[in-house]
């Protein structure tokens, strides 16, 4: 294996680092002494300074020349303006540390933290433990007496970031960046949805775990995986590419050599190697959508792949490896595919640690707003033109939007084509109440056959839910009641969506509705939870 070069970034020491004639070699200057060191060869110095010490820096730059002619010391002046402002250092080093082009497969960084101020040192230290340093930190130590030419002494050091919980929670505001990164800068008003990316950021930076993403069609799984691939990319986590396959597309013996490459003649049609998109993933993230329509021998390789990160390809006696981070996605309830045996429970049990449902637009009709907002200056952005809803256009499609009416089967995919829609029928930038309204009309023409659905025939059999001896106490007017509730709550995927229904005249008038938590109450006066009444 190549041996990595040892590059060392630190801050120049303005009092500790400088030094005058020949006098200046019997003192500790930690900058110059790391390259003292004979068993270590630095091959490049990143040297940060701040205000005008260009004459102490080629002091530094020529002693470590003699010294270390094999090292390149690359003097980097930051615009820092008062040493002792946390804010000021720490945006300076971070504006650093995110355009430095890190080299990690060929080199190894080591951040030193001596020198400098001591808000300097704190900064370092906390860009290290946050993965916008790369590296390690590298502490160095004067000589217990002082000799001449005694370089003292250093230690390297690997952060356990469990150990640094605290000192990680000062800066919520990186995580809220992170948070807002990962849903696109969209003020998403959902509460359990924003719990939900909360943690999702949490969890995608501290683990290199498998991730399930779970929902219908439509509801950003792909879109979220993308997003956590470029955080943890941009937080030096992750080298390698974003690499997406939809499961379903996989047929027949193609599915294994998609996935896990084959070797030349393993099959008919086989001219060539091929790495599959296992080893294309290699250092990178992997999402898997529809995961639940592999196959159960391609389930079993996968597994393999995941714990051990290393597989045989198609036809090859001999392994190969990748490490990779999978994201998995399904529409599916994979637990009741375990069941079915359709499924494998190891499998599961090995992508199950970390698992999130995304809700349907339906199940989150507060975020159809800002996410046209959205929509509308990505569309712009795209096009070069200014688009924009005037009042009244915006008070008719929303009413349409947050009704039961709106279906929304395709989720954000039937949102993006409505907006797409009316944005490019926009004259002037500017979209009608009449536009709005032909655009509500297309919509319903294109779900008429989801709302035309014939529904059960009959009355609920009450008995299938309560005692008879409570049914006995109940009035016929609670019991016919009850039944319509639980027929509609049949009819529908959530009890959010179930609440919608029910309670679609009054909740206009709410200023926050929880449609939910009415449905959840009234339930529970007969002592019924959601799974009982939706029969899942």
């Amino acid at each position: 294996m190549k041996k990595k070069r040892i590059v060392v970034i630190g801050f120049l020491g303005t009092q500790l680092d400088k030094g005058s004639g020949s006098g200046r070699w019997e003192k500790w200057r930690p900058t110059v002494a790391l390259t003292q060191h004979e068993e270590m060869v630095i091959g490049r110095f990143e040297l940060l300074y701040s205000g005008k010490y260009e004459s102490l820096v080629h002091q530094v730059k020529r002693d470590i020349a003699s010294v270390s002619p094999e090292t390149k010391v690359i003097p980097r002046q930051l615009p820092i303006v008062d040493p002792w402002d946390f804010e000021d250092v720490y945006g300076s080093v971070f504006d650093f540390a995110k355009s430095y082009p890190f080299d990690t497969d060929n080199e190894e960084y080591w951040i030193h933290i001596t020198t400098g101020s001591h808000v300097v040192q704190i900064c370092m230290f906390l860009m290290t433990e946050a993965h916008y340093f790369p590296g390690r930190l590298l502490q160095s130590s004067p000589p217990r007496r002082q000799t001449v030419g005694d370089p003292g002494s250093y230690t390297l050091i690997d952060l356990d970031l469990s150990r640094y919980d605290q000192i990680a929670q000062r800066f919520s505001r990186e995580q809220e960046d992170g948070v807002a990164f990962l849903k696109s800068g969209i003020a998403t008003r959902n509460a359990h949805f924003n719990t939900m990316i909360d943690e999702i950021e949490r969890v995608a930076i501290k683990s290199k775990a498998p991730m399930l993403l779970m929902g219908p069609t439509g509801a950003g799984k792909s879109f979220l995986a993308r997003r956590v691939f470029e955080l943890k990319k941009a937080r030096h986590q992750l080298d390698g590419k974003f690499v997406e396959l939809n499961c379903a597309t996989l047929h027949g013996d193609g599915a294994g050599s998609t996935l896990f490459g084959h070797i030349k003649g393993a099959f008919t049609g086989a001219a060539a190697d091929r790495p599959g998109l296992l080893r294309t993933a290699h250092k990178g993230l992997l999402f898997l959508d529809e995961i639940g329509e592999l196959g159960l021998d391609e389930q079993a390789m996968l597994l393999k792949a995941i714990e051990e990160k290393r597989f045989l390809p198609v036809g090859g006696d001999n392994e190969v490896q990748s490490d990779f981070q999978l994201i998995a996605g399904t529409n599916r309830d994979l637990s009741r595919e375990v069941v079915a045996g359709r499924f494998r429970e190891d499998l599961y049990a090995r992508i199950n640690l970390w698992t999130y449902e995304l809700p349907g637009l339906v199940d989150r009709s507060e975020d159809v707003e800002p996410n046209i907002d959205y929509l509308l200056a990505q569309f712009g952005a795209e096009n070069g033109q200014m688009v924009r809803l005037n009042k009244e256009a915006r008070d008719v499609y929303m009413r349409f939007a947050m009704s039961p009416d709106a279906l929304w089967m395709g989720n954000f995919r039937d949102l993006s084509a409505s907006v797409t829609r009316m944005a490019t029928l926009a004259d002037a930038g500017r979209i009608t109440d009449a536009i709005a309204a032909d655009e509500i009309r297309r919509l319903q023409r294109l779900w008429r056959p989801y709302a035309e659905q014939p529904t059960p025939a009959g009355a609920v059999d009450i008995d299938e839910v309560l005692e008879r001896t409570q049914i006995e106490q109940m009035d016929l007017f609670d019991i016919m009641q009850l039944q319509a509730v639980i027929e509609i709550c049949r009819r529908s995927k959530t009890m959010s969506d179930a609440g919608r229904k029910l309670f679609a005249a009054s909740r206009s008038a709410k200023e926050k509705p929880n449609d939910a938590d009415r449905l959840k109450k009234y339930l529970a006066k007969f002592g019924l939870g959601w799974e009982a009444v939706a029969g899942r």
